[in-house]
């Protein structure tokens, strides 16, 4: 499927910040995460299980992320049955900084690529000629 050059790729920094983002309004699992990022960006962005679950390896190997794992069982399944299990990530003192200095360098890097489109008002810019 091709992709709309309109909506570009979100890119391994990009979707750090998108992750670290969602984990600081709460903890999540994986899966809920990746439905998140779907539905809050309209459906323009999606962490496959090959993206997300590397990258939330990498989080926590780094100290961003702690976990905790829930065991989860089906409404019908027998009491005594083992349930499957799910980790939960929740961001860390540490990944809260990573968060704050990455939410920084994207808005240094969105105003300097906003000083280069053309046509556009500028806050302070002198008019075209």
């Amino acid at each position: 499927m091709p992709t709309d050059p309109a909506t570009p790729a979100l890119k391994q920094d990009h979707a750090e910040l998108v992750v670290l983002s969602v984990l600081r309004e709460e903890a999540q699992y994986g899966y809920a995460i990746s439905r998140l990022v779907q539905a809050r960006s309209g459906g323009a962005f999606r962490l496959t299980p090959g993206v997300l679950y590397p990258l939330l390896t990498r989080l926590e190997k780094q100290g961003l992320v702690t976990t905790e794992w829930e065991e989860v069982k089906a409404d019908q399944s027998d009491p005594a049955a083992d349930g499957r299990r799910r980790k939960w990530y929740r961001l860390s003192a540490k990944g809260e900084r990573r968060l704050a200095a990455r939410i920084e360098a994207h808005r240094r890097f969105t105003q300097l690529i906003d000083s280069f489109i053309v046509g556009e008002e500028r806050p302070g810019a002198e008019p075209a000629a």
